[in-house]
Parts: C-alpha cells; sequence; structure tokens
C-alpha cells in the first residue's frame, strides 16, 4: 500500500490539495477565521487585493494592509480543519505568524457579550492534535503574539480578558450543550472549566498552538465573545457586527505591532526595554 506525505499532496506548482494555494500567493502574515463572511469583511480592509481563491471551504484572500502584506484564509470550523489548514500553509510559507480572529463563549461572569479574549494557552479537549503530540503536551500561544495582541487591544480601548482557552471538539456535545434526544456525556463540562479559570470556550485553537510549536511558528488567537454560557446569554446580530469588527481591527493591528517588535530586536528576542514606539 503507498502512502502519501503532505509533500507529495500537491501538483507540479505546489499548489496545495485543500487550500488551492501555492508557493507565493500567501503572505507571511496570516490571519485566520472560521467563516468565509468574515475573511470577505477582512479583504473589505485591505488597500490592494493581490489575490482571491476558494476552494473547498477554504477562502483566501492575499493584500496590503496599513503596508503590510496580509493574507487571510477562512478555514470553516474545527480542529480538523485547521489541521489541514496549518500542515498546507506549512509547506508553501516559511516562518508565518498566525493568529486566529474567532468567536468563542465566555465562561466566567464578568466577561460580557462583545468583549475581546486573547488565548495564553489551550485546553485540549480535541484529539486532532493527539495524533502528533502526548495529551499532557501543553498548547501555547507565541509570548510575542499574546503581548502584541494585548497592546493593539489597549491601544484600541477594547475591553479584553487574557487567559486559557478550552477548545472542543465540537460546538454542541463537547460544549455540554443539549438537544432534544441527545445528551451529552458531560452537561457539567462549563461549570467545571470555570472553576479552573479557563476564560472561554471555542473550537480550533489548541491545534493551532500545537503545530505552530512544532513547526516553530508565532501563533496566537483573540476571540470575539458572542455567548456568556454561566448567563445563559447570546448576542444579537447588531453586536455581532461591531465585536467582529473589533476582533478582527485587534488582529491586524497585532501584525503591525509585531512587525515594530522585529525591528527592535537585538538577538532572539524582543524584551520589553526595547521601546516599539508609535
Amino acid at each position: 500500500m503507498t502512502y502519501f506525505s503532505a509533500e507529495e499532496v500537491r501538483d507540479e506548482e505546489g499548489r496545495q490539495y485543500h487550500i488551492g494555494l501555492a508557493p507565493g500567493e500567501v503572505a507571511k502574515n496570516i490571519l485566520l477565521v472560521g467563516d468565509p463572511a468574515r475573511a470577505k469583511r477582512v479583504a473589505s480592509l485591505f488597500s490592494e487585493v493581490k489575490l482571491e481563491r476558494s476552494n473547498r471551504e477554504y477562502l483566501t484572500f492575499t493584500g496590503t494592509w496599513q503596508g503590510l502584506e496580509v493574507s487571510v484564509m477562512a478555514t470553516g470550523m474545527g480542529c480538523d480543519n485547521m489541521e489541514i489548514a496549518i500542515i498546507e500553509l506549512s509547506q508553501i510559507v516559511d516562518s508565518p505568524t498566525l493568529i486566529r480572529a474567532g468567536s468563542c463563549g465566555g465562561l466566567q461572569e464578568d466577561i460580557q457579550i462583545g468583549d475581546l479574549v486573547i488565548s495564553t494557552g489551550a485546553v485540549r479537549l480535541e484529539n486532532v492534535s493527539t495524533f502528533f503530540v502526548p495529551e499532557g503536551y501543553p498548547a501555547v500561544a507565541h509570548w510575542e503574539v499574546v503581548l502584541a495582541l494585548i497592546q493593539a487591544a489597549e491601544d484600541k480601548g477594547y475591553p479584553y480578558h487574557v487567559g486559557l482557552t478550552a477548545t472542543g471538539a465540537s460546538f454542541y456535545g463537547a460544549q455540554g450543550r443539549k438537544a432534544a434526544g441527545l445528551v451529552p456525556r458531560d452537561p457539567q463540562i462549563v461549570e467545571r472549566l470555570a472553576q479552573l479559570q479557563v476564560k472561554n470556550f471555542e473550537m480550533e485553537s489548541s491545534t493551532l498552538f500545537i503545530l505552530s510549536t512544532l513547526k516553530s511558528f508565532r501563533a496566537g488567537t483573540v476571540c470575539a465573545v458572542y455567548a456568556n454560557r454561566p448567563k445563559n446569554q447570546f448576542i444579537t446580530p447588531e453586536e455581532k457586527k461591531e465585536a467582529e469588527m473589533k476582533c478582527i481591527q485587534t488582529a491586524l493591528s497585532a501584525f503591525s505591532i509585531l512587525a515594530k517588535m522585529e525591528e527592535k530586536k537585538r538577538g532572539s528576542y524582543w524584551l520589553p526595554r526595547f521601546s516599539i514606539g508609535d
């Protein structure tokens, strides 16, 4: 039996099988979103769109935002889709920086609808990452990306929280949601995670962090809060539009801050004493 590696699942131009992209078509700054409509909203902020490519559920735009070359990719929902995106991007882009701009449910009562949550790491409640690392391996965001996201949210005056995220394998059962005739095995999971001081629940970050760590990529996540699970509150359409744009703007601004951090580095690490200036 023949087994194909990631390097072999592409065409003669190096175009990747699922994302439909080839070398040179993707920027080093990559914004990852779930919803294709969100990718279009990001692209609408570009001063120039150089590429638009749609293949399966993956929709990608590469363009220019405030002088930076940025790509935005809609991956769809879930860690399995995120795995495909990261692995195939790794075949065509050297040392990218990846920021997920997503949505989430808040797990603490003080996290309000429309707030942002910046992830420092993720509780791995999915099994995609276990095909690469043991269950106890930590899923952590890159510290520079975390700092850049915090700075971006501060600069814009957006309400935000920083801490651990839980990444579930699904939207319903894995996150303790009931449906008619379908009862999750752990209906108290929200309460248990809240007691552990986990800030929010989403569906992609742990796989993003694990694979990025293995590839030595910088990666981070900022999510807009669409639900407060303890209060059983859900966002309105009007609130959703505003919260989504705050999340997008924070992620894009973080790329700009990271670029300034790179300019100020002395050696391998940016240090707090190296001011990034305006």
